[in-house]
């Protein structure tokens, strides 16, 4: 019998595992992963962005829980010898629209406490001089770090403390009674008096297994990069976004300095035909047809129908692609744009048709689960590891 099983070896898995350890270091824990090793889904296929809180609504757990983690996963790289580089993000309007755009996100930086500097045209060439721009937002607490790297450094101090991680351990059943949490997986069945799931893209099926009933399901989208030729790596000085379109779901195509040193293009967004679709070739017909069947998912293709044909569109032509980061950064040619893997975002959509935008917990008398943890959750992650264990200590004591 174990004190708490967690489900989920990404990094919001390994937060609490290592958080509630350390809270509680006589319990028994365990952790459970599908894979042979952490981190190989949406914790080791992101940009590596630690990222300020700039772009999420004033209040919400986004908010907050980024510019707290912002620097506790700075603080933890150092403690735990894990290379972290805090180069700061340049956001570029490229015209008069978005320059405007730029004065709401001058004002929702503001709210959220987050340090930034206005930047004219003049003083984004002597920062940049291979972007163009007619002005932008400095935000200098932004960094990149390897979160592949941090998830096995937190990995290590769980087991360091006692803990127990159990690899290629699918779950396939769940089972709550009065006074535990069975799990079943592919390793054999182990009980527990509590349970926590970051199930990340699978999260919505394994609430369902707990008999919970979800208002949402998990809508995959694909988000591509290229990296740059190596003869850009000092290309930027800082990371380069462009300014968002607000009728738009997700951020654009940026510029990205990687913690190796390379240059990665990306991300664009589409949907994915697999929940683990890292390639255009990926295909699961169960995986498909749950999410076009769903009405939410239909909803929200068709309120996003145009500018999800451009991102398809950009996703099977690369001179379409180009054009995104030409915008702001125009020396740059199709030879430059290199191949690099995909990820694969977990987004939350609503039975009404909405993409959910702040993160997600449902949560029973024995169990806290993680039902919606999309960007910037990687840099969220101790925050979030720190209010699931405030979430269950109340149930255990």
């Amino acid at each position: 019998m174990y004190d708490v099983i967690i489900i989920g070896g990404g990094i919001l898995g390994l937060s609490t595992a290592m958080q509630w350890q350390a809270e509680f270091p006589d319990h028994r824990l365990l952790l459970l992963e599908k894979e042979p090793r952490p981190a190989q889904h949406q914790t080791g296929h992101n940009s590596g962005v630690i990222h300020a809180g700039v772009y999420y609504t004033p209040g919400s757990l986004k908010a907050r829980f980024c510019v707290e983690g912002n620097k506790a996963t700075k603080a933890f790289c150092q403690a735990n010898d894990v290379a972290y580089d805090e180069c700061g993000k340049l956001l570029v309007a490229t015209n008069d629209i978005e320059l405007t755009r730029m004065q709401a996100l001058w004002d929702r930086t503001a709210s959220n406490g987050v340090e930034r500097h206005w930047v004219s045209a003049d003083e984004l060439k002597e920062r940049e001089p291979n972007i163009t721009g007619v002005g932008g937002i400095f935000v200098p607490s932004s960094g990149i770090v390897d979160y592949r790297a941090v998830a096995e450094a937190m990995a290590r101090r769980f087991l360091a403390g006692g803990g127990t991680i159990q690899y290629q351990a699918e779950v396939t059943g769940l089972l709550e009674s009065a006074n535990d949490v069975v799990v079943n997986s592919t390793q054999g069945d182990f009980t527990g008096r509590y349970l926590v799931t970051c199930a990340g893209l699978m999260a919505d099926r394994i609430v369902r297994m707990l008999g919970l009933t979800t208002t949402f399901t998990i809508c995959p989208f694909r988000g591509e990069y290229y990296r740059l030729a190596p003869q850009h790596n000092r290309i930027v000085n800082h990371l380069i976004y462009p300014i968002p379109d607000p009728s738009m779901p997700f951020l654009g195509v940026h510029l990205t300095r990687m913690i190796d040193g390379s240059v990665t293009v990306g991300p664009n967004a589409v949907l994915a035909w697999k929940r683990e679709g890292y390639r255009k070739t990926d295909v699961s017909l169960r995986d498909t047809f749950q999410q076009l069947a769903h009405s939410g998912v239909r909803k929200v293709l068709r309120q996003h129908l145009r500018s999800g044909l451009v991102e398809l569109k950009n996703s099977m032509y690369k001179r379409g692609y180009l054009e995104e980061v030409r915008k702001y950064c125009p020396s740059l040619t199709l030879d430059d744009l290199t191949p690099y893997p995909a990820g694969v975002r977990a987004q939350a959509v609503s039975n009404e048709g909405k993409l959910l935008d702040d993160f997600l917990f449902m949560n029973t008398k024995r169990t806290v689960n993680v039902c919606n943890a999309p960007s910037p959750a990687a840099t969220a992650a101790l925050p979030i590891g720190q209010h699931i264990v405030a979430q269950l200590k109340p149930l255990v004591n």
